[in-house]
């Protein structure tokens, strides 16, 4: 058995086309049908841009830096100085890579220096790498964001496009890395300066990346910071990423007593737990702009109720129940809720599918520079649609549509036939 019979249907759809002339509201159902559509959209287009966000921040983070990193505590040397240094790297980085789901471990060494090409100068942050592990960063290695041949990277230094661009250097040319802890002579520590072909220039994806970070051949880098024969830290990459914290205890045993870990999760879970509470808020906030939104049908249909007393009364009198008028007004308002939230999931995926050409057409009418890399991290604003954001504002919104809707409806369903009809 249906649960709302054909003349039912019949009824809602006349009073729902009804024009004002007529007794019927179809402005405020205009109005509705718009609040509800909009405040969808909304809600859709921001949960699309939110779960983009956190896409791009994560793919960003696990293509272009290591799941997880090992690294030594402070300890004193045979010749009185304190260090983080290892000098085992390589006996490590084979108990590490022996670890279930590890799929590399790399030795690096790290410093800070100042990179320079004529009257450019640039502070950069050196990764000494080798190029078996290099190729192993997907965004750094990507061939389709970057320029240069990343095979020729043992002669020369790969750098970022951030940096490229702050120097005004390109593939083939040379440029200078300056550090002050240099070569110890009888007057004290002289700077060290070498010159480095750029042979390669990538892209991550990210401006603070792009910005700081070049890459030196290990054994280079090695030699550049007086580091012969010990790394820094070991670069660890899993299967599973997400699931970094399950690799914890496996690579402290094999880093030993000295052994320090710092996962991804460490270095990026403020922004992350930032990400999730903004989701969280965002999503409070949107959905009383939901609610506000389907308090117009209440509007609208308790005018309908109202301009539609006459009907109501002649209909109870010819032999409708209160069940059938409670179901006429809810199908009234249910409706225009379902008309509107279905609008608003087209309108809220087509922003979130075409989000770069929209973009690209308001930065050209605001003249450029809307958005600014150097402060989001990233280089346009991402997009991606989920099936459960999208489930939940349509549940939402016809939720509410349904919920509010039944209060108009209830009263349009006990209104007292004779009372109705009695100045007619």
């Amino acid at each position: 058995m249906a649960l709302f019979s054909r003349f039912e249907w019949m009824i809602a759809w006349r009073y729902l086309r009804a024009r004002r002339a007529e007794g019927g509201v179809s402005v405020m159902t205009w109005i509705s049908l718009i609040g509800i559509t909009l405040a969808v959209f909304a809600l859709i287009a921001t949960l699309s841009v939110r779960a983009g966000f956190r896409a791009e921040f994560v793919d960003t983070i696990l293509g272009a830096n290591a799941h997880s990193t090992v690294y030594s505590s402070v300890y004193v040397t045979e010749t009185g100085q304190t260090t983080r240094a290892i000098e085992d790297y390589e006996a490590l980085a084979e108990r590490i890579a022996e670890i279930p789901g590890v799929t590399r471990a790399a030795p690096l060494v790290k410093g800070q220096v100042m990179a320079n090409l004529r009257a450019n100068n640039a502070g950069v942050e050196v990764f000494g790498i080798r190029l078996e592990d290099l190729k192993g960063l997907p965004r750094i290695a990507d061939r389709e964001t970057s320029s240069g041949d990343i095979d020729r990277f043992s002669e020369g230094i790969a750098i970022g496009s951030g940096v490229a661009r702050e120097l005004a250097v390109s593939v083939g040319d040379t440029i200078k890395l300056i550090s002050p802890n240099g070569v110890q002579t009888a007057f004290g520590t002289s700077p060290r300066i070498n010159a480095y072909e750029v042979v390669y220039i990538f892209s991550a994806g990210r401006y603070d990346i792009d910005r700081t970070r070049v890459y030196l051949p290990f054994a280079e880098a090695q030699s550049f910071f007086n580091k012969e024969g010990a790394a820094d830290e070991i670069e660890v990459m899993v299967e599973e990423p997400e699931e970094i914290e399950r690799y914890t205890p496996a690579l402290l045993d094999a880093a030993g007593e000295r052994g320090l870990i710092w996962t991804w999760r460490d270095s990026a879970g403020s922004f992350l737990r930032a990400l999730d509470v903004e989701d969280n808020v965002m999503f409070i906030i949107l959905s009383i702009l939901v609610l506000i939104a389907a308090m117009n049908i209440i509007s609208g249909l308790i005018m309908l109720v109202k301009n539609k007393g006459r009907d109501i009364g002649i209909l109870r009198t010819v032999g409708l129940t209160e069940g059938s008028i409670l179901r006429v007004f809810f199908l009234c308002g249910a409706s225009v809720g379902l008309i509107g939230t279905a609008a608003g999931v087209v309108l809220g995926c087509l922003f979130a599918i075409y989000i770069d050409p929209i973009f690209s057409f308001v930065n050209y009418v605001m003249g450029g520079g809307v958005w600014d890399p150097s402060i989001r991290g990233i280089y346009n604003l991402p997009a991606k649609l989920e099936f459960w954001d999208v489930m939940s504002a349509v549940v939402l919104s016809l939720g509410l549509s349904f919920v509010v809707t039944i209060f108009p409806a209830r009263r349009a369903a006990r209104m007292n036939p004779v009372e109705a009809l009695r100045y007619e």
